[in-house]
């Protein structure tokens, strides 16, 4: 019968301090604490998944519990101690599921229990597994014992999300973060796993592999195992990519061509093309960011030649930095929003025509270059003088523009005098009267009888006739006309009507316009205003 077989990640986990990947300065801690005498009472390991802390609590317990430790304090896995824990058979050393037994009850049982001695090692362990699953009265009722524990008795607690465990717990232990494992460890594990299988790898694809497990050790062995028995020969960049669901890369590089080309079309048919592959957008815009990202290292310079492929580097020439750098923010900002969007395929459709569509982008940074740029030449401009034929001036002293001043209005000291009295005499083809003439001359008004029912052409048909334009004195005064008798109305008292200003005539050399206002014209309006002022009388009587 053929032994059952086992899971990569079980089968290939450290047995050993010098085993553990990545993770140093715990190890290195936890050797020393050994080697001084000097081991704490609880420790709390945290982290993400896949990182080592329940395979370091192991370790600890059992390098603790080994009975022929070697000089550098590694556990020998030869004893019978080192035997039953690495099987999970130890009566001295108990794992506990903190999300099965997370009550108070279970709490309470290992209260009773704790005071018991080690059956045959030197301490009596116990190593509780997402600890921070317990409930708040389980809390608080190991408080006490994780506060005062027998000489004996040591605490190992493993969690993910510290920060749901209690500061009065966390301050009774000693703490441990463990970071995430790098990519490069990662793949050199693989490496070292395949060789042992006897499998043949290419390094891209185990590159691969270890940043997808986004840090994990164990997910990156899960992974291996899967293509393991996925792929029959050897394992290819693009067997991973088809194992794991993976846009292949090829897609990404016909981006970079249309970008460069600047062709929109491009943006839908790379989106349909995902759709009917039944790919996941949200998986594929994720990619497309870790994509940007290689290539903004790529020009940046942070990577180097072993790192970036040839392909990559071609495709790097095709951006600049700071366009790499734009749609790389643009990327973050929209994945935020992706998951939201209720039509993904038009939100991924969009995100991909404005990539494309910052070809032709001019960043800030370049307009603000362009305006200092142009500020500074016509700061120089400016400041060079224009010489306007006098060669003969030194070149700071000549003038940018010669102008002729501007002459200064006078002050007005004396009162204006009248304006008729000022006006230029006109050409004697207007026949005009002299000035003497137009002050003493006042206008004579004929007494009309008023008929309210009849216009005011009609009442007075004949109209004086002025052979040419006179403007009014400065005062004229007329004599309202008697109403008729029969309206039975007390005469309305004579007021004297002041005529307006006359109109300023133009100086000689224009045009005399040939329309001026008429004496006659002047009467037609005095009898208009005097027929509304009756009409409102007899309305108010």
């Amino acid at each position: 019968m053929s032994p059952r077989y086992q899971v990569i990640a079980r089968k290939y986990r450290p047995q050993s301090f010098k085993e553990v990947v990545g993770q140093a300065p715990a190890v290195t801690t936890l050797k020393n604490a050994i080697r001084f005498d000097k081991v704490a009472h609880a420790y709390l390991f945290c982290g993400s998944r896949g990182v080592g802390k329940t395979t370091l609590a192991r370790l600890f317990a059992k390098a603790l519990n080994c009975q022929a430790p070697d000089a550098d304090f590694e556990p020998c896995n030869q004893c019978p101690s080192c035997l039953e824990i690495a099987s999970g058979q130890s009566l001295d050393v108990i794992e506990i599921d903190g999300a099965s037994n997370r009550g108070i009850d279970d709490i309470r049982q290992i209260n009773e229990t704790v005071g018991y001695a080690p059956s045959h090692g030197k301490y009596k362990i116990y190593i509780i597994d997402e600890v921070h699953m317990l409930t708040k009265e389980a809390f608080n009722a190991l408080l006490k014992t994780l506060e005062e524990p027998p000489e004996k008795a040591k605490f190992f607690f493993a969690t993910t999300e510290s920060h749901k465990v209690l500061p009065t717990i966390i301050s009774r232990c000693q703490r441990f973060d463990l970071a995430r494992i790098q990519p490069s460890l990662i793949s050199s594990k693989l490496q070292q796993i395949t060789a042992d299988l006897h499998r043949e790898a290419e390094p891209a694809a185990l590159q691969l592999i270890a940043s997808f497990a986004d840090g994990s050790l164990r997910d990156a062995e899960s992974l291996l195992d899967q293509i393991l028995c996925f792929a029959e020969g050897p394992i290819t960049a693009a067997i991973v990519r088809q194992s794991l669901g993976l846009v292949p890369e090829d897609l990404f590089i016909a981006l970079d061509q249309a970008f460069s080309e600047c062709r929109l079309s491009f943006a839908f048919e790379l989106v349909d093309q995902l759709f009917k592959a039944g790919k996941d957008l949200a998986h594929f815009l994720e990619q497309l960011i870790e994509h940007y990202r290689n290539l903004a290292l790529c020009r940046t310079q942070a990577r180097t030649q072993d790192d970036a492929s040839d392909r990559y580097a071609a495709s790097a020439r095709l951006y600049t930095q700071a366009q790499c750098l734009y749609i790389l923010d643009l990327l973050i900002q929209a994945e935020s929003q992706f998951q939201k969007s209720t039509f993904q395929r038009i939100s991924l459709e969009s995100i991909l025509l404005q990539i494309i569509r910052s070809k032709n982008r001019i960043p800030p940074e370049v307009l603000v270059k362009r305006l200092l740029q142009l500020e500074e030449r016509a700061a120089n401009n400016i400041a060079e003088p224009v010489t306007i034929k006098e060669e003969s001036l030194p070149q700071e002293k000549q003038p940018l523009l010669k102008t002729e001043p501007l002459p200064t209005l006078p002050q007005i000291s004396e009162p204006a005098q009248p304006i008729h009295s000022e006006l230029p005499s006109l050409p004697l083809s207007l026949n005009l009267p002299q000035e003497s003439s137009i002050q003493e001359e006042t206008l004579q008004l004929k007494p009309v009888p008023f008929n309210p029912f009849k216009t005011v052409e009609q009442q007075n048909p004949e109209k004086p006739k002025v052979e040419s334009p006179t403007p009014l004195p400065a005062s004229t005064s007329s004599a309202i006309p008697s109403l008729p008798k029969t309206l039975d109305q007390p005469p309305i008292e004579k007021k004297k009507i002041e005529s307006p200003s006359p109109t300023p005539l133009p100086p000689p050399s224009t045009t005399v316009s040939s329309t001026l206002p008429s004496p006659s014209y002047r009467y037609d309006t005095i009898m208009r205003f005097a027929a509304i002022e009756l009409e409102g009388t007899l309305k108010l009587n």
